[in-house]
């Protein structure tokens, strides 16, 4: 980076999953990751399906099928409650009323008990390889540019365009692609793991175990977003005070 090429503020990296730590530059105060509510989540979504499950197949019917949809009943009810609880269509919305979707055509096409495992989990799959696959297009911006927008500027149009302009940076361009590497890998890693679960362990084990492997490799990919973002804020400030000093 020249001395007379501008600058991006320090740290022009926002968080992808949660609003991470931020510096006076307009994006917001800092704030932290609550990691309780996420394991209570983590807690839920493996407990009250696979309750459910145990419930159907001793007092309702033996078939596993027929157990697997009354476990679903749960996931589905918590993506629609997040869709109407956010009354607005943003990324995160979208994502979960494009899980839910997925959710019930999985349900209404049918098939094993299986193969209605594996249905359920392709929007996993199929959301990773869509920031694979934005990686591919150099002129575009990355799946999760959009999501760091939105955690980073919300609804509020100056400061969307003020994330708009960073773009500009080869060293937030950088970011947001490493980030959209990164959490494209662990979806589509997230779905093979679920995948081999469900050829190699029962369907009550895989309705217990898979959540806590997708709830713990978010929480993971969380917590290295924020990291990375926090580092490469700090690195950008400090290449703005190093030009600054260049030019006095």
């Amino acid at each position: 980076m020249t001395q007379h090429e501008p600058l991006p503020p320090a740290g022009p990296v926002e968080s992808t999953a949660a609003p991470a730590a931020q510096a006076d530059d307009g994006f917001g105060p800092p704030q932290r990751l609550s990691v309780r509510p996420m394991l209570l989540e983590m807690a839920a979504d493996a407990g009250i399906p696979f309750g459910c499950y145990w419930l159907s197949m001793h007092y309702l019917s033996h078939s596993e099928v027929v157990a697997l949809l009354v476990a679903s009943i749960f996931p589905t009810l918590k993506s629609l409650h997040g869709v109407l609880r956010r009354r607005e269509l943003d990324p995160i919305s979208v994502l979960i009323l494009a899980g839910l979707l997925f959710g019930l055509a999985a349900l209404l096409v049918g098939g094993g008990a299986k193969l209605l495992l594996v249905r359920e989990s392709l929007f996993t799959g199929a959301f990773g390889l869509a920031c694979l696959v934005s990686l591919l297009f150099r002129s575009r911006r990355p799946v999760m540019f959009y999501f760091g927008r939105f955690f980073a500027a919300g609804s509020d149009p100056v400061r969307r365009t003020r994330f708009d302009q960073l773009w500009q940076y080869p060293s937030f361009r950088r970011v947001q692609r490493i980030m959209t590497l990164v959490w494209g890998l662990v979806f589509v890693g997230e779905f093979t793991v679920r995948v081999v679960l469900i050829y190699t362990l029962s369907p009550a084990t895989v309705l217990a175990v898979s959540p806590i492997v997708l709830g713990s490799a978010s929480l993971l990919t969380v917590l290295w977003t924020i990291n990375y973002a926090a580092r490469a804020r700090k690195a950008g400030a400090a290449a703005r005070m190093r030009a600054a000093a260049q030019g006095l």
